[in-house]
Order: structure tokens, then C-alpha cells, then sequence
């Protein structure tokens, strides 16, 4: 004769939790261990074309190695970095803004130091790098080209530091350089962005703001846009020029829009021309477009562009403030 077990609310409890146990367990071994990383936040990096996950982002650098791939980065804050040695590499987040790289810097360098064919940056934060020579920078390109979208710079030396490659481009859009420069090293100045003799440079609908010394663009490259910006250095600390074409170059800055701060270490102009050397042809470059003037309060006299390439530029028709001079040959 069989006996019933009388049914209680501790036994179905019971039997319940063993069934989830069950389930629970199947699917865990259903689950790939890179898909498990990615889902307990161990490891932030994915190879998206292959799938794979990483937790350094060296690895995952080095696993597109000389082909082309994207890194998917994961939201969250990390003393990381890499170097790029080669390949095309496309480094992007489905959290832009909260995404960030902060605080270390590879090969002394930066949180990004980028040798390859080309590279693309979307989305990122790199902040508070600094390294012993005072370039510490959220970029540092050493060769290819590089294309910068939606992303920000804030609280280096730098934000973004490239080599020479006159065959290459680089372009940056929509992304903003905050708290950045420095003129403390005695290896002289550095800048929000500066850019070594590349081909060309196009920086276009980005805010450069509140500069801790140098320069908000330093650029040595042979043409340059510079286009519906803004250059705000009402908080700015030891500043220079705003836009600095230093080697000279042809090209537009149009439709940017400037205001100068009062912590100063040059106020002698918004916009410089070969202050440095005339490695570039500078005829025909147009300003046009702009507007400039002075942070509230400030009662100066400055000059607008400054040349010293002696080449016929082509100032437009631009919105300027009181005390500002159009144009002066140096």
C-alpha cells in the first residue's frame, strides 16, 4: 500500500527552488563565458566583429592587430590605455559621455597613443592625464589618419597631441577640450589641441573652453577648416591665442564664434598666422563669417587676425567687438 505524503507549503517551496536551481543552471551552460563577462561588468571591452571580450584594452587592441575592427567600450570609469601599432581601429560606446579614460597614460604618453593606418574615436571622456614632460594628452597620434566625433577632453596636459604625417587627415567634430594646456615645463607650452604637419586638419562644430595655458588650436598642418565653433576662454587661466596656424596654412575658419578672457599671457590677438615659421603657403585664407569680442568687463585693444606671412589672406565680412582690430601685418 503506498502512503501520500501530505502536501505543505514548505515542501512546494521547496521543490520549486530545486526546479529554478535546474533551470538556472542550463542556462548558464547555454551561455558563452564572453557573454557572461560582458553582462557581470568584468570585461569592458568587445571586439565587435568577432564577438570577443577583453579586459584590458591593450588586448583588444591587439586582437584586430594589423586588420580593421571596432572596440565596443563599456560605460564606467578606468585607469586603462593602449597603443596602436597598426590596423584600422574604431574605438565607440553605447554610453557616450560615461565612458571614460581617466588618469593613465601608456608609453608616457597618453590614454590613446595611435600608430596605425587610422583610427576613429566617438563618444569617449579622457580626463586628468599628465605625464612627467607636461604632454600628457587624451590623444597622441603618431601617424594615420584620425577622425574624433562626440567626445571630451578635460583636466590634462593636453587633449589631443599628433606627430607629422603630411599625407594624412584628421578631423574632429562636435566634441569639446575643457581645463586643458599647461606652460609650467620647460619644454615649453602645451595646447588644447596640437597638431604636428599633417595634410589637413577640419575641426568642426566643437567648443574649446576655460584653457589652463598654450593655445586652444596649435596647428602645423598644410590646410585647415575650422567651422562653426566656439573658442570660450571667459574662464581661461595664462592663455594665448585662440587659433594658432603657426607653419601658415591655406584654408577657412568661418563661422566660429570667440570671446577673450582676462587671465592672459598674450592678449595681443584672437587668431595668429606663421608667428612661427612660413613652412606652408597662407595666401587665400579665408576668415570669414565670425564673430569676436571681449568677456564682460574687459576694456583692451587686440587684434583680430595677426599675419606674419606677408601673403594676401582673405578677411571677410566678421562681427566684431569694441576694441578689437580687424587685421594687423606682423
Amino acid at each position: 500500500m503506498t502512503q501520500t505524503v501530505p502536501d505543505s507549503p514548505s515542501l512546494r517551496s521547496a521543490h520549486l527552488t530545486r526546479i529554478a536551481l535546474i533551470v538556472a543552471a542550463a542556462a548558464l551552460l547555454a551561455i558563452p563565458a564572453g557573454a557572461l563577462f560582458a553582462q557581470n561588468g568584468s570585461a569592458p571591452y568587445t571586439v565587435v566583429e568577432t564577438g570577443q571580450d577583453y579586459a584590458r584594452l591593450q588586448d583588444a587592441v591587439d586582437a584586430i592587430g594589423a586588420g580593421m575592427g571596432t572596440i565596443r567600450i563599456a560605460a564606467g570609469r578606468r585607469a586603462d590605455c593602449a597603443v596602436q601599432t597598426a590596423g584600422d581601429v574604431f574605438f565607440t560606446t553605447d554610453a557616450p559621455g560615461q565612458a571614460v579614460f581617466d588618469g593613465t597614460a601608456c608609453e608616457g604618453k597618453a590614454a590613446l597613443v595611435l600608430r596605425g593606418r587610422s583610427a576613429k574615436v566617438a563618444g569617449l571622456v579622457f580626463a586628468n592625464i599628465a605625464v612627467g614632460d607636461g604632454n600628457g594628452a587624451g590623444i597622441r597620434l603618431e601617424h594615420g589618419d584620425l577622425a574624433v566625433g562626440q567626445s571630451w577632453f578635460r583636466d590634462s596636459q593636453q587633449g589631443i597631441l599628433t606627430a607629422d604625417d603630411p599625407a594624412g587627415t584628421i578631423t574632429i567634430d562636435k566634441s569639446t577640450f575643457t581645463r586643458l594646456g599647461t606652460c609650467a615645463f620647460s619644454s615649453g607650452c602645451a595646447h588644447s589641441v596640437y597638431t604636428g604637419d599633417y595634410g589637413a586638419v577640419t575641426v568642426t562644430r566643437s567648443r574649446f573652453e576655460a584653457g589652463r595655458g598654450g593655445h586652444y588650436f596649435k596647428s602645423r598642418a598644410a590646410r585647415v577648416a575650422i567651422l562653426a565653433s566656439s573658442f570660450d576662454d571667459s574662464a581661461g587661466k595664462a592663455t594665448n591665442y585662440m587659433i594658432d596656424l603657426c607653419a601658415g596654412a591655406t584654408g577657412r575658419i568661418a563661422d566660429n564664434w570667440f570671446v577673450q578672457g582676462r587671465d592672459k599671457e598674450n592678449y595681443s590677438a584672437f587668431i595668429a598666422v606663421a608667428a612661427e615659421s612660413r613652412s606652408h603657403p597662407s595666401a587665400g585664407l579665408a576668415v570669414d563669417g565670425n564673430v569676436a569680442r571681449f568677456a564682460p568687463g574687459i576694456d583692451r585693444q587686440s587684434v583680430f587676425v595677426a599675419d606674419w606671412s606677408g601673403e594676401p589672406l582673405a578677411i571677410g565680412a566678421n562681427t566684431l567687438g569694441t576694441g578689437l582690430k580687424r587685421f594687423e601685418k606682423r
